[in-house]
């Protein structure tokens, strides 16, 4: 016996047995019942959801014998003539195929005819938005008068493409996405049906990646199936067949992304491609990841909600905890435009690798991101600033100020001394600085821009940044080695380097060379003097 695919099989055969389209089937079935029978449909919505079918079902109601409660009894002839494609009475016309004027003709010469069998001769011309102009013009006179025995159910992916003409003279159904809870239940009866060993992280995975469509729930679940055969699937098995990349990858390229580890996102990335996986997939999971955190940080959602089992929410839950919503956001637009730019690129990897440095430092965009993060953290300074209380009058913030520069000029310089090699050493260092960095070339010339080496006995050579981002990227080994060697070559020694941010070093701090050396012949602020 010739195998059936799953979605075949399991394609309801009655009213009862639809999933997830309950206002269409109340209303289509009430028709049936009551005998009050359009005679123009109109079925519309995503793919996968049920129009076909319901459309077939609806054609064996308004034939059947013996309907059940509005639904086809699936038994009698003309019900089971028209499950075996054998009745003249129900035409399924593709209209990809056959969108010509001459094939709406035919349909037009064929219904002067009443059926042989059954009260209703019905006409099901799916993706109906593929008919060409002339072949609308060609239906419309019919479809507005035809006769009394006759049904058209137009079904299509795209309505917006259809003439208002034809809209106007029919009955519009709208199908919704079916839920993922409605698609999960549909699958764990399937499984258990089939004897089908599967655990449920897995068939979650699979009603979230259908994205509202049934069919594709069926279509991946039996792919995956069939790649391992008498085995349990699990949700490993599933992430390899649909080419998805685990929860914790996610995790990673967000840690890296905040950290702004440049080395370690670029790592993530190239194993995210050697591995196989669909990298505009993988950039719509993330998405999917971080519109989780935001639901989590702002709402009251729960697992169930999310689709999560506990342990797995608890890890959102601390992610989330430790991320601002309007940087979350961030990202969240960063990406999503990333997934719109990557439908006709060429080189998706460069594009992914792109949107996360840009991610790593929105400041540096030109675009609506980076002018959002650029008044963020203008808003967090102010705050900084004014925090303490509210505004003072004119006169006595005046006078606050001069206290406080009074104060600052009482801050005692406090004298460090370091040997008369290290001196003579960072002198020289400070005075070819520039020399250095321009050496280095490439993109760790432009991070080094600005930056100027200081000493501190308890550390060694430094050189404060004042961008965490900037000193991330120059905190690579290859960088660092780089910049190593470049110094030794200058200076004829070799120096090992401290990254650190400005403002952890103590800015009162005057170098003086040691040695009985009188401290005047200090080396000034560190930073900007050469």
């Amino acid at each position: 016996m010739a195998y059936t695919a799953l979605y075949r099989k399991w394609r309801p055969g009655s009213f009862p047995e639809v999933v997830g389209q309950e206002p269409v089937v109340q209303t289509l079935t009430n028709q049936v019942k009551s005998g009050r029978i359009g005679h123009a449909y109109l079925f519309c919505g995503t793919r996968g959801t049920g129009k076909t079918t319901i459309a077939k079902i609806f054609a064996r109601a308004v034939n059947c014998e013996h309907p059940v409660d509005g639904s086809p009894c699936n038994a009698c002839p003309t019900c089971r003539s028209i499950l075996e494609g054998s009745s003249m009475n129900v035409v399924e016309i593709d209209a990809a195929s056959n969108n010509g004027v001459d094939n709406i003709r035919e349909i037009r010469d064929e219904v002067r005819y009443s059926p042989t069998e059954g009260h209703y001769r019905v006409y099901i011309i799916d993706e109906v938005h593929m008919l060409s102009a002339g072949a609308y013009n060609a239906l419309l006179k019919t479809l507005e008068e035809p006769p009394s025995y006759v049904i058209f159910i137009l079904a299509t992916t795209e309505v917006h493409k259809i003439p208002v003409t034809v809209l106007s003279r029919c009955q519009r159904y709208d199908f919704k996405r079916i839920s993922g809870a409605q698609i999960l239940g549909q699958l764990k009866k399937l499984t258990d049906a089939e004897g089908i060993p599967a655990e449920e992280k897995a068939l979650k995975y699979i009603a979230r990646a259908a994205d509202g469509a049934m069919r594709d729930a069926l279509s991946i679940l039996e792919e995956c199936v069939s790649y391992y055969y008498g085995q349990t699937l699990t949700y490993e098995n599933v992430l390899e067949v649909v080419g998805a990349v685990d929860t914790s990858v996610f995790t990673g390229l967000l840690k890296s992304i905040r950290g702004s580890d440049v080395t370690s996102a670029m790592k993530l990335i190239s194993e995210l491609v050697y591995s196989g996986r669909d990298i505009t997939q993988a950039v719509g999971d993330f998405v999917w990841f971080l519109r989780n955190l935001l639901l989590i940080q702002t709402s009251e959602v729960t697992e169930d909600e999310l689709g999560m089992s506990g342990e797995n929410f608890e890890l959102h839950k601390k992610i989330a905890l430790q991320i601002n919503m309007e940087q979350l956001m961030g990202y969240i637009r960063t990406f999503s435009d990333l997934q719109n730019s990557m439908r006709y690129a060429a080189d998706k990897r460069t594009l992914l690798e792109m949107a996360v440095i840009r991610a790593m430092n929105p400041r540096t965009e030109r675009d609506l991101n980076g002018l959002l993060e650029r008044v963020r953290t203008l808003e967090q300074t102010v705050a900084e600033l004014t925090a303490g209380g509210a505004a003072k009058p004119a006169s006595q913030s005046v006078q606050a100020s001069r206290e406080a520069d009074r104060k600052e000029e009482a801050e005692p310089v406090r004298e460090e001394q370091i040997s008369e090699a290290v001196y003579e050493d960072l002198g020289q260092l400070k005075k070819r600085w520039k020399e250095i960095v321009r050496a280095c070339g490439g993109a760790a010339a432009g991070f080094l821009e600005g930056t100027y080496p200081t000493y501190r006995n308890d550390i060694g050579f430094i050189i404060p940044f004042e961008n965490i981002f900037y000193m991330k990227q120059i905190e690579s080994p290859e960088r660092m080695e780089l910049l190593k060697q470049t110094a030794a070559k200058a200076l004829g020694k070799e120096f090992h380097f401290k990254l650190m941010l400005s403002e952890q070093l103590d800015p009162n701090v005057h170098l003086v060379k040691g040695d009985g050396a009188s401290s005047h012949e200090g080396i000034g602020i560190e930073m900007g003097e050469e």
